[in-house]
Order: structure tokens, then sequence, then C-alpha cells
């Protein structure tokens, strides 16, 4: 009797945080459009111009991409960054789908970049093949296991373990694990992926400029500018996602500067 009366509780505190989720998801909706009203509306407050832009950018590191394995050397491919691009491509092609406004000219150039990035790792290894680094090899496929086996595992697990923290009633966790932008939504694990983008940039400050993509950094550093202020546009807002493209911006750009003084500034010095 207490069982079911305890199964009970726990199935109207679920029924509960779903209809808070929902009714919260209508007034971040309504919230969005109602603060572009009051602004006036204009290019600066529209999410449909900077997701665009933001696209376009996107379509700009999927084109790097196939123009670096068309006309680029396999040497200056980095595995490591390709590989954080792969999964950070596949987060935001599950994001630009279900955020409001959806933005599928985002979508779509993400799913473009998963194929692109795949096909500069596959050159990458090959590289490393010839070059006789059997070592450096066998890590990438380890970690690309471990990479896959920890997603899968969070795909199958989070909803359950999401359900049950939202239906425990404790306080602000469980009211964290029911956020829209919560850390089981991909509102929250995308942004997180560019900070392991922005990460990669910061950690290498002093590559070598001739490892270094021109094209692959601009499409960075335009993506980081213009999603900057889109992700402040979006239902539900992602605070988290405008910051991690601040840094993004600041570490791509830094890259690129470096990039293009040392082949168009100092070659040309006497």
């Amino acid at each position: 009797m207490l069982g079911k009366q305890r199964e009970r509780l726990i199935r109207s505190r679920m029924l509960s945080n779903q209809g808070k989720k929902e009714g919260g998801e209508a007034m971040t909706k309504e919230a969005v459009k109602e603060e572009s009203t009051k602004k006036g509306g204009g290019w600066w407050h529209s999410a449909e111009l900077w997701g665009g832009l933001g696209a376009v950018a996107g379509w700009g590191m999927s084109g790097a991409a196939i123009y670096d394995a068309v006309n680029g050397s396999a040497e200056i491919i980095s595995p490591g960054m390709t590989g954080v691009l792969i999964v950070y491509s596949s987060l935001f092609a599950r994001w630009a789908f279900i955020v409001k406004p959806q933005n599928l000219l985002l979508a779509s150039c993400h799913v473009t970049n998963i194929v692109a990035q795949g096909n500069q790792l596959r050159r990458a290894i090959d590289y490393q093949k010839e070059q006789g680094n059997d070592d450096v090899v066998n890590d990438l496929y380890m970690k690309a296991g471990a990479v896959a086996a920890g997603g899968a595992a969070c795909v199958a697990l989070g909803p359950f373990a999401q359900s049950a923290l939202a239906g425990a009633n404790l306080g602000v966790l469980s009211t964290v694990a029911a956020a829209d932008a919560g850390p089981f939504t991909v509102h929250f694990w995308a942004p997180m992926s560019k900070w392991l983008i922005s990460g990669a940039s910061f950690i290498d400050l002093n590559r070598p400029t001739d490892k270094i993509s021109i094209a692959q950094y601009t499409a960075l550093t335009l993506t980081g500018l213009f999603f900057s202020r889109y992700a402040l546009l979006v239902a539900p807002i992602n605070y988290t996602l405008c910051g991690v493209n601040i840094a993004l911006f600041g570490s791509s750009a830094w890259h690129l500067g470096r990039k293009i003084k040392a082949d168009f500034v100092d070659d040309d010095q006497p």
C-alpha cells in the first residue's frame, strides 16, 4: 500500500515538473518575442539574421575542411582539433534542429562538417601511418573509442537519470535537472563542446604558424563573432553559448592574426 502511494507521489511530481518545463518553455519563447518587440526589432535583434550569419560561417568551416582536403597537406591537420570538431558538429546539428527559431541551414552545415572533418581525420591518420607513427595512431583510436562509448552511455542513461533527479524533490538539484537548458539537454552540451574548441586553441597558443589553416581559423573566428550575439536571441536564451563564443572568437582571432602576420607581413619584409 505504501509502495503504491509512493509510486503515485513520484509520478505526480514528475508530471508537475514536466508541466513546469513546458510552461517555462512557452514563457521563454514569449519573453524572447516580448523583449525583441520592446527593443524595436531590427537587424540587431533578429535571431534569423544572426542565425543565418552563424550558419554561413559554419558552412565556411565545412568549406575550409573540404578546401584543405583538396589543396592542403595532411601534415597541417590537427587530429585533436578535428576530433573535437566532429563532436561539436554532432551536438550542434541536433541543437540547431530543436532550438527556436529552428535553424535548418545551420543543422545541414554541421551534418556536412561531420563528413568533411571525418575525411580530414582519415587523412591525418593515413599521414601518421606513412610516417611510421603507430603509437600516435593507436592513441587516436583509443581516444575515439572512449569518446564514442561515453557518448553512447550518456544518450542511453541520460533520460533515466534526468527523470530520477527531477522527481526526487531535491530542491535546486531537481530544478536544474528539469531546466530547459540544463545538463541533460543539448542546449547545455553543445556550448560545452565549443569550450573544447576554445580550450584547444588556448592551450596551443604558440602553435607553429605553418601548421595553422587560414581557412579553418577564419571560419572559427567568424563563428565566434556571430554566435556570441545569436545565443542571446534564441529560446531558451543560452548565456553559456554566448560566453564560449566570445572565448572562441578571441582564441581563433589570435591564431589567425599570427598566421596572417607570418605569411603576409613578415615574408614581405626585407
